[in-house]
């Protein structure tokens, strides 16, 4: 207030002629330098940078298990994304290239490119706008096992994207397999592709292997034909629904593949042969689970088929490639210890994802939220659905414990723009955290708005890239509610409140007092506007409050 006064003052008094004019010697002011720092610039992870759309991926690869190579043709049907462009950008980790061409109706025309850094630039023929398209075609070797540098995380321990497990079959006690992960951006190691969470494209992989192998990946086995004189087999596989670049997927092994099916679609669980008799037992529940989730959500499982294949040495827990969700090999078990145990969370995990991360991607991996915190609230739908909202609480229990564990995690935003290693999001905030976010929301919107919204959501940008305030808006257009706040302070910023809980019982006016008090560091954490339910318990019964 007396800032504001001054100035209306000090603007009366310049705005007034002065009478005369007077002249003032001030003293020598002495100005003492100081160096300014300059802050230190935050880090900021934006989306990528649409410059041309993938349409179509045809891919045609074999192998060679003693090198640990892939050779690989892959055409693509590309075109600007809006505006014109003269070249196209790929990205191509620890490739050998052979040859660049454009595909014409006639021919294949060289185009000019260079390639460095794991891009490749590719000169086209003209310049091409948004309504025109193009197809490149790229011959090429990959050598994942010859990566200049290789990462991983916590997580995801590796991103050499392609793997040849026991590839000269010295390991007697382990088969002989190549699978692939392409979550984070590894699936550049073994296709050319613009690999970023944000392109989304249809494909058709032609994969030739050895006769006495069984192969897996996106969408539906359209042929196997035997290669004459070659003892070589190629199978066909096409997926005619667009997915991000991170989820196309493939896995060669020996398998038995047990059939299953919900409604008209396949459901198929690839196991080594020995555990092909406890398959059912292991994975038995997912047609019921793509029944659930698809009645839940109001939106039907929106894929072609669903498989489950077991890897070994896989180097995360288990992911979500559209279609066909690998797992690591400690799912293989028997049928003695899943009377005591089961793996139904990480089913369920994966399944959900076929939703949230597939159907709907995030738009960045700032945003991996929006795909991982949905597959961890998948396990407590499931659980709350299946075995009683007690047992899903107890789930949601042990989630709280595993955020509260990491005092770090305190510190990071779920929507988190300022990461260091793209890896690095995967952890208890997007995971644990997020999943417990929701189901505040969920409690706070009620039911039937909850779910209402994520169909809405759901519906509205099915196979398009996401960010949080789309999830924001669905839930406000059903609702009618304001949720900037809820989303601001949940989503877009760090921390929790730390709450200490008293009650007094006032026994002249026969009142009970329940005082609340947030606790937590305000420097560091936000003051929470948190809206709950009081349950007071009489002879009478119980009556509920919402207080915030």
């Amino acid at each position: 207030m007396k800032r504001f006064l001054l100035l209306i003052t000090l603007a009366f008094l310049c705005s007034c002629k002065p009478a005369q004019k007077t002249t003032v010697e001030l003293p020598p002011i002495e100005v003492k330098k100081e160096e300014k720092k300059i802050p230190e610039q935050k880090v900021y992870r934006a989306a990528n940078t649409r410059l041309s759309d993938i349409q179509h991926l045809e891919l045609r690869v074999s192998f060679d298990w003693n090198k640990k190579y892939l050779f690989g043709e892959a055409t693509l049907s590309v075109k600007p994304y809006w505006y014109p462009q003269n070249m196209l950008y790929l990205d191509a980790r620890g490739m050998e290239i052979k040859e660049v061409s454009l595909v014409t109706t006639k021919e294949k025309k060289p185009l000019v490119y260079e390639y460095k850094n794991d891009s490749l630039f590719i000169s086209l023929d003209k310049t091409y706008t948004r309504d025109e398209s193009y197809k490149v075609f790229i011959d090429y070797i990959a050598k994942p096992d010859e990566l200049k540098k290789v990462g991983g995380s916590s997580a995801i321990s590796s991103d050499k994207g392609l793997y040849f497990i026991n590839a000269d079959g010295s390991d007697l006690k382990k088969p002989k397999q190549i699978w692939t992960q392409g979550e984070t951006q590894s699936n550049s190691v073994w296709f050319p592709t613009i690999d970023s969470p944000n392109e989304q494209f249809t494909q058709e992989l032609y994969i030739t292997v050895d006769t006495s192998y069984v192969t897996l990946s996106n969408g539906l086995l359209i042929s196997s034909i035997i290669n004459k004189n070659q003892g070589t087999r190629t199978d066909y596989w096409k997926q005619t629904i667009p997915h991000a670049p991170y989820l196309v997927m493939m896995a060669i092994g020996k398998y038995a593949v047990v059939k299953d099916k919900w409604r008209k679609i396949s459901v198929d669980y690839y196991v080594e042969p020995e555990y092909a008799p406890h398959a059912r037992a292991i994975f038995g529940n997912t047609p019921e689970m793509l029944e659930f989730y698809s009645k839940k959500l109001g939106v039907d499982y929106p894929w072609e088929k669903y498989a489950q294949v077991v890897v070994r040495d896989f180097v995360s827990g288990a992911m979500e490639n559209t279609t066909a969700t690998i797992h690591g090999e400690f799912l293989q078990t028997d049928s003695r210890y899943l009377l005591d145990n089961n793996f139904e969370d990480v089913i369920a995990h994966e399944l959900f994802h076929h939703w949230f991360g597939d159907l709907v991607t995030c738009e960045s991996w700032s945003n991996i939220s929006m795909n991982e915190s949905f597959a961890t609230y998948g396990e407590y739908l499931w659980n709350e659905y299946k075995y009683g909202r007690d047992h899903a609480d107890a789930g949601l229990n042990n989630d709280l414990d595993a955020y509260t564990g990491q005092p770090r995690a305190r510190h990071k935003h779920l929507i988190r723009f300022d990461y260091q290693n793209r890896e690095d999001v995967f952890d208890v905030v997007s995971y644990q955290k997020g999943g417990r976010v929701l189901h505040m929301l969920r409690n706070m919107v009620g039911d039937e708005a909850f779910f209402k919204s994520l169909q809405l959501y759901l519906n509205r940008h099915r196979h398009q890239p996401v960010e949080a305030h789309q999830l924001r808006l669905a839930m406000e257009e059903v609702t009618g509610r304001d949720l900037n706040w809820f989303f601001n302070q949940w989503f877009f910023n760090n921390g929790h409140p730390e709450l200490e809980i008293n009650y007094e019982w006032d026994d002249v006016n026969k009142k009970q007092k329940v005082i609340i008090e947030q606790k937590q560091d305000f420097e560091n954490n936000p003051f929470y506007r948190l809206p709950m339910a009081i349950d007071i318990y009489t002879a009478g019964g119980k009556q509920r409050y919402q207080v915030e």
